[in-house]
């Protein structure tokens, strides 16, 4: 069975259909997921969602996009929507210097208050960094006491020499659907580069639709593919990697277990 840990079915382009994405789970092989929240509405949908299905967990989190909006307000509701063990981390949290849609400064503000209140909540964070993972591994090299309880670079695009610098913090790395595609050497090569215990697969639905299905809105039920690719990129079963992978989830989000 295979865990997407990163998902959002609290996207208008999934919301419709959750009722018949989550009742496709056990046929398609997928023990549960990880509804992701980047801003204040979805992190509530997502945990309006997780309380909704069995099989369905949630992150809230402000996203680098949506930092100009955080306030310590929205932080104090983030802390009450934490409170539900549904919940198994904060995010999706970082830097992102592709857009710019918040200043970057005020993306950096953010990022690391909302680590501080992963820590103070006992939760892991689910990070998103695109074109500024030397700034993200200074603020969480800084920031490493408020790290106890785990952080996954979600979706990861950084180099296979950076995984080193990441992991010494001891990171969890997650792979989607850019792992099949045609342009996919650097993202194969940091696959390859992550320790097998550190390993996540996710959707990252209703974007990053896996080859051959490019076109198409993603869902989970098309992670299988992402298994095929890891597992022809490692060398071993899909069935091992499976095994692996929920392993590994279950270790990093504990409210799963």
């Amino acid at each position: 069975m295979m865990i997407d840990t990163h998902c959002h079915l609290n996207d208008e382009k999934l919301l419709p259909e959750a009722d018949r994405i989550v009742a496709e789970f056990p046929e398609v092989g997928i023990e549960s997921a990880i509804c992701v929240g980047y801003d204040m509405p979805s992190s509530e949908k997502a945990v309006e969602l997780a309380k909704k299905y069995a099989p369905v967990f949630a992150a809230v989190g402000i996203h680098p996009h949506d930092a100009v909006t955080a306030d310590y307000d929205k932080y104090d509701r983030l802390a009450e929507l934490s409170s539900s063990e549904k919940v198994v981390a904060i995010g999706e949290i970082g830097l992102d210097y592709h857009y710019d849609l918040s200043p970057r400064a005020i993306q950096k503000g953010a990022f690391r208050e909302q680590i501080e209140l992963a820590q103070a909540l006992g939760l892991p964070v689910i990070l998103h960094v695109r074109e500024a993972y030397e700034e993200a591994r200074q603020i969480l090299y800084e920031m490493s006491s408020y790290l106890s309880n785990g952080l996954l670079l979600h979706c990861y695009s950084g180099s296979a020499e950076m995984v080193r610098d990441f992991s010494r913090l001891d990171a969890y790395y997650a792979f989607g659907g850019a792992i099949t595609f045609n342009n996919a050497k650097r993202n194969v090569e940091a696959l390859a580069a992550v320790p097998r215990d550190r390993l996540l697969l996710e959707t990252d639905c209703p974007y990053m639709t896996p080859v051959p299905l490019r076109g198409k809105t993603n869902e989970p039920k098309y992670i299988g593919y992402v298994f095929d690719k890891a597992a022809e990129v490692l060398g071993i079963e899909r069935s091992e990697l499976e095994e692996l992978t929920t392993n590994n989830a279950k270790r990093l989000f504990i409210r799963m277990k």
